[in-house]
């Protein structure tokens, strides 16, 4: 219904049409921002003092892993002669990446659930679960209206990567998980993710050329049985990171431009991002479980389009879900320096196009 905080309740409450949840009112969040929690290995003086740790959601039993990526400069693209290279994959350009934490696995259900059916709510207030200070702040954080179906759509839960949701859903997920945590968490831009999944390789894969190596690291069209597998049963590229060739495709922050990367030189080219200007194409990348192997390169992309929420019976149609693309998926970042309070809120929140659809849903009631 609203894609941020609304309103002076002290606790969430729903916006029922007959027995159909079709929204959320908020709290207002606190002043100033919440104390991050204890987390061995989660703060770093520098780069060199960076290191694995993990994160264990407040309030709740699930965690998650973070691992730390270098900084560096590395060739963003492929070059012309990559066998099987899209047209939308150059020119190849050396870019700048500071250094981050990126999701050892991708976003599992388990981690997702917590904040799209507000199960850390629903926890306290059965007083299976304390309340803690960073809960203030997570509670007004908007949350996705409830799915029509299981968004698994019957492939699993346990130890899976969740999928169906919007680029504004992931973005808010991320916002969620840093109210709780303390810690700024965010999607990666689509240079830092493909920094990552190079892991200092300059080849098809990060694995190399061989594409009959693509079994041992990853689930694709020929190895998937047609289906999401558990994270982290493939081999980690280089740096430690899991599921980066295949099983979901993952949302990256930047819009679809053929021109953006000719732009890429002087400070236009460190840590560079092509915010979106429109809903459509948004990019995703890594390739997943229904890909041909040629998808699942590292410089491969994949482009959001609006067919991916043909199935949905909303009209308008669901900010929160992207109910025909079960391919797709995300993980986080943390950048080893955070922006400022006023930088962070653009990459949580609606940018103008998403305003619009969003007000249009208000207008027509949300029905």
């Amino acid at each position: 219904v609203h894609p941020g905080p609304h309103g002076q309740d002290d606790d969430v409450k729903e916006i029922k049409d007959g027995d159909k949840v079709i929204g959320y009112v908020y709290p207002t969040a606190p002043e100033g921002d919440p104390e991050a929690t204890e987390v061995e290995n989660a703060t770093a003086e520098d780069e060199a003092s960076m290191a694995v740790y993990e994160e264990k959601i407040t309030g709740t039993d699930v965690t998650f892993g973070m691992t730390p990526i270098p900084s560096g400069t590395f060739l963003f693209g492929s070059p012309n002669d990559e066998e099987d290279r899209g047209s939308d994959e150059g020119p190849q350009v050396e870019v700048q990446v500071s250094p981050f934490w990126m999701g050892t696995h991708e976003v599992t259900w388990a981690e997702y659930h917590l904040y799209q059916f507000r199960l850390d709510i629903e926890a306290r207030r059965a007083g299976n679960t304390e309340s803690a200070p960073q809960d203030a702040w997570a509670d007004a954080v908007s949350r996705p209206t409830p799915p029509y179906v299981p968004m698994d759509f019957g492939m699993g839960v346990e130890g899976y990567p969740a999928i169906c949701m919007t680029q504004l859903a992931a973005k808010q997920y991320c916002k969620w998980l840093s109210m709780k945590t303390g810690r700024f968490y965010r999607l990666p831009t689509e240079a830092e993710w493909e920094y990552a999944c190079r892991a200092g390789t300059t080849t098809a894969y990060s694995f190399g050329d061989d594409m009959d190596e693509l079994e041992e690291y990853a689930w694709y069209f020929d190895n998937a049985d047609d289906a999401y597998q558990l994270v982290g049963k493939k081999k980690p590229n280089p740096w430690g990171l899991f599921d980066m060739h295949g099983n979901v495709a993952e949302w990256v922050l930047d819009g679809h431009d053929r021109a953006f990367r000719s732009t890429l030189e002087g400070d236009a080219a460190v840590n560079p991002v092509r915010w979106p200007d429109e809903m459509y194409p948004r990019v995703v990348r890594g390739g997943s479980w229904d890909s041909d192997p040629e998808d699942l390169r590292s410089a491969a992309r994949m482009r959001s389009k609006s067919g991916w929420k043909v199935q949905d019976p909303n009209f308008p149609k669901s900010i929160w879900y992207h109910t025909d693309a079960r391919f797709v998926g995300f993980r986080v970042v943390r950048p080893l320096v955070e922006p400022s309070p006023q930088e962070r809120a653009r990459y949580w929140e609606a940018d103008l196009e998403e305003v619009l659809e969003i007000q249009a849903r208000q207008r027509l009631g949300n029905r």
